[in-house]
């Protein structure tokens, strides 16, 4: 019956406001893989779903109908340490938590399939960062990555191409033709993929405020709620957290100095409480979907036992050396994360507390330093960024700069240090601080 359909109508037929049918975006997702939809017609059909939205069976449909485009993984056959759960930012400046939260729920006995994906925009990538380990393979064969899951209880790697390609042609249509926006298609985009890895858990991390993609909490709210209902709509038990982006996450921001705070963390060497706070809420969810503790208590005990005992910086170790990267990495971070050539600290432009940030503003200073890219084929430089970047609510002077410039040129450095001092407010007074996790939707309990 698909064939009946002509692309023209499903859009007008979008346009107009009506609900699609499972059939019609079945069919319309076929022609969008093997290209019998024109680039056009697609364009045409994102704006229709941008302007008029999609009911949650649409959306559900539509989840569906990309992640079988391509391959499912098959793990059956692989013996796993246990259940196959994953966690998705919507990204942020500072944002590294998949880096330690990978390792740790897999030293509590689950198994971390995890695919992610690079900058976007201000925003930095989880493959940014790995790509700093020297020798790190951040797109294995499917083979492979399966044989690390297995060993390591984890891998992170990068979507390949044989995974949902219907969302990879979707989404850089949806780029270019400003499109990017729509709650549906980026609920789809993001779960396609995790349907496809096939997971038995996955944990959301929306985040709001001025360093996130969606900067208005209403906004975000809404997407965590559409994500929860449809991967559990499709099959997948998810919960969303909602998590504060008004200030830097962690106390770098760039990418090999974002694996060092991470190492840091992981060994007990140094830990910001704010991502402190956010990686165990997320990895506590991941728990408790995969039936691996029976409550936050027991969810609580466990990770903190695992980060204590050593036990999830040795996962991290053996999935980095597995991938390619160095055996020692854990025990001899400087070694491989070579310094930037200028290091220097950025006074506050007076005396006082840190009130608030401008998050967005200080993302693009790292990519203009080459932190991130502006064209998808630029290089990013590993050594630059931010470190010791003060938290609201604290002092600075003096004796307390705002953060240190890691940069590759002074000349970079005092671009960065001005932008940084326009986006960090100083008050006379500390600021209140919110929670860094605001909210959860969807049942974290098995």
């Amino acid at each position: 019956m698909a064939e009946a359909f002509l692309p023209q109508e499903v859009i007008r037929r979008k346009r107009d406001g009506a609900a699609l049918s499972e059939a019609e975006i079945g069919f319309f997702v076929k022609g969008l893989t093997d290209g019998t939809i024109a680039e056009g017609q697609v364009a045409a059909f994102a704006m229709a779903v941008f302007f008029r939205g999609m009911t949650m069976p649409e959306r559900i449909a539509l989840t569906k109908a990309m992640a079988h485009s391509g391959r499912i993984l098959d793990w059956r056959g692989v013996t796993l340490p246990g259940p196959r759960l994953d966690k998705h930012s919507t990204g942020g400046v500072g944002d590294k938590v998949s880096l330690m939260l990978a390792p740790l729920v897999a030293a509590c006995g689950g198994a971390v399939p995890m695919i992610s994906g690079r900058g976007l925009g201000h925003t930095g990538g989880t493959l940014d960062k790995l790509d700093s380990i020297p020798g790190y393979v951040s797109t294995p064969d499917i083979d492979r990555f399966k044989r690390v899951v297995a060993k390591a209880g984890c891998a992170i790697i990068g979507q390949t191409a044989d995974l949902a390609p219907a969302d990879r042609r979707l989404y850089s249509i949806r780029d270019v033709t400003a499109t990017v926006e729509s709650i549906p298609l980026i609920t789809a985009s993001i779960l396609s993929k995790k349907l496809a890895a096939g997971l038995e858990g996955l944990v959301m991390d929306v985040k709001f405020g001025s360093g996130a993609f969606m900067a208005e909490y209403e906004r975000a709210a809404e997407l965590a709620a559409s994500i929860a209902e449809v991967a559990s709509g499709g099959g997948l038990p998810t919960t969303a957290l909602l998590t504060d982006m008004n200030q830097v996450l962690g106390r770098t921001a760039g990418n090999g100095l974002e694996v060092r705070e991470c190492i840091d963390w992981l060994t007990g060497r140094q830990r910001d409480q704010r991502l402190d706070a956010v990686t165990i809420a997320l990895a506590s969810d991941m728990l408790l979907l995969g039936r691996l503790a029976k409550d936050e208590a027991s969810a609580g005990a466990a990770l903190e036992g695992a980060r204590e005992s050593g036990a999830a910086a040795e996962r991290f170790q053996r999935m980095a050396a597995a991938l390619g990267g160095p055996a020692d990495l854990v025990e001899r971070p400087d070694k491989y994360l070579p310094p930037a050539p200028v290091v220097r600290p950025v006074p506050p432009v007076r005396a006082g507390h840190v009130v608030s940030m401008d998050v967005r503003a200080i993302g693009l200073a790292i990519l203009a330093m080459g932190g991130g890219r502006r064209r998808v084929e630029d290089k990013i430089d590993p050594r630059v960024g931010l470190t010791d970047i003060a938290a609201i609510g604290e002092e600075v002077g003096p004796d307390r700069p705002l953060c240190l410039i890691h940069g590759a040129s002074e000349s970079d450095a005092d671009a960065a240090a001005a932008a940084l001092r326009a986006a960090i407010a100083i008050g006379e007074k500390p600021a209140a601080v919110p929670p860094p996790v605001r909210q959860r939707m969807g049942q974290a309990s098995a």
